[in-house]
C-alpha cells in the first residue's frame, strides 16, 4: 500500500477538504480521531485501493457526531443530523486501525527527515 498525505493547520481545514471532495449529496462522513491525528484515508486508486490519501491535522477530537457549517467554518457537537444545509462527520476513536497505524508510521518516517 501506498500512502500520500495532506497535512491541514486545522480541523475545519480537513473538514472543509472533506466536504469538497465527498459524493455529492453524501451529508454524513466519517473522521477518525487516532493517536494524535484526526484524519479521514481517503482511496486514491478505488478499484485496487493501493494508493490512499491521509488528510490530516495533529489533535484530538471527541467522539460523537459534529455539525459543519461551511460559510463560518465552525463545527459544534450535535446529537442528531437536523439540517439539510450543514455537514455533519461521525468522528470516531478506534481502538486498533492497521491502515491508520501504517499510514502514521509512513508519514512520521518522512517527517523525522
Amino acid at each position: 500500500m501506498k500512502f500520500e498525505f495532506e497535512e491541514f493547520s486545522t480541523i475545519e481545514d480537513v473538514f472543509l477538504y472533506l466536504v469538497s471532495v465527498a459524493p455529492y449529496m453524501k451529508q454524513v462522513l466519517p473522521v477518525s480521531s487516532y493517536k494524535g491525528y484526526i484524519f479521514s484515508i481517503i482511496p486514491l486508486t478505488p478499484l485496487s485501493g493501493e494508493v490512499l490519501m491521509m488528510v490530516y491535522t495533529r489533535g484530538h477530537i471527541d467522539p460523537g457526531m459534529v455539525e459543519f457549517d461551511i460559510s463560518t467554518k465552525k463545527y459544534k457537537s450535535v446529537t442528531l443530523v437536523e439540517r439539510a444545509d450543514k455537514n455533519y462527520f461521525i468522528v470516531l476513536t478506534p481502538k486498533n486501525a492497521t491502515i491508520a497505524d501504517g499510514a502514521i508510521e509512513t508519514l512520521e518516517k518522512h517527517s523525522a527527515h
